[in-house]
């Protein structure tokens, strides 16, 4: 896990992120709080035209250790030692879906959520970017909250939605879910729209002492 540094909002507005050189960029990690983060989020109109999901290269095996994305998903996030066969096939373990609140034993129940699912980050500047980037947000294992292991019946109820459609159903888990959230976007550089920035802005409110940590991806 990345160290955190506490960014203050003096600092954060004396010294603003597009001000900040590239390569200071790309190491420097973040920490601040939830409604402030909210306030840094770039916004934008939203725009899904020429989304595909095969846009965006997935579960591939980038450091060659045999693995995909998923299983390193599933491994990472195992409250006990996975059980794993040949080609790395996880057969077993016992992982914690925070979106509801099941604990699950049997990998098959589980999908790998795309914190900021992968049409979302297309509407929201991926459309942009290269195939190479598009895959490394795909397969983004440097962020613990990029990835998540959840039920795979809440997560097919996400499906491609924002935060103003679609919460966690567990109420204590939204919370953290608006951070994961809002720190995926803020890493990727991706915007919200109107109705995101209100309903990210009312859970934000609600949410205490809740605070953000990001590292800006390479």
């Amino acid at each position: 896990m990345f160290s955190k540094i506490a960014v203050t909002a003096a600092a954060l507005l004396a010294f603003p992120l597009a001000a900040v050189p590239a390569a200071a960029h790309e190491t420097r990690a973040e920490l601040l709080p939830l409604t402030e983060a909210v306030q840094l989020l770039p916004a934008a109109a939203e725009s899904r035209d020429g989304y595909q999901r095969t846009s965006f290269k997935h579960w591939v095996d980038a450091d060659r250790d045999g693995c995909s994305t998923r299983a390193e998903v599933l491994i990472a996030e195992s409250r006990v030692e996975p059980a794993i066969e040949a080609g790395c096939k996880v057969v077993g373990g016992e992982w914690y879906s925070y979106y509801d609140g099941v604990t699950l034993t049997a990998p098959g129940g589980l999908d790998i959520d795309h914190m900021v699912p992968l049409a979302e980050a297309w509407d929201s500047g991926a459309s942009e970017w290269t195939a190479a980037r598009r895959e490394a947000y795909a397969d983004d294992l440097d962020a613990d909250r990029s990835l998540v292991a959840v039920t795979a019946r809440t997560n097919r109820s996400k499906s491609d939605q924002d935060p103003a459609d679609w919460q966690p159903p567990l109420a204590d888990a939204r919370c953290t879910y608006t951070a994961d959230w809002v720190a995926t976007k803020l890493r990727w550089q991706l915007t919200i729209d109107d109705r995101e920035r209100a309903a990210l802005t009312e859970l934000a409110a609600g949410c205490g002492q809740e605070s953000v940590d990001y590292q800006p991806a390479p």
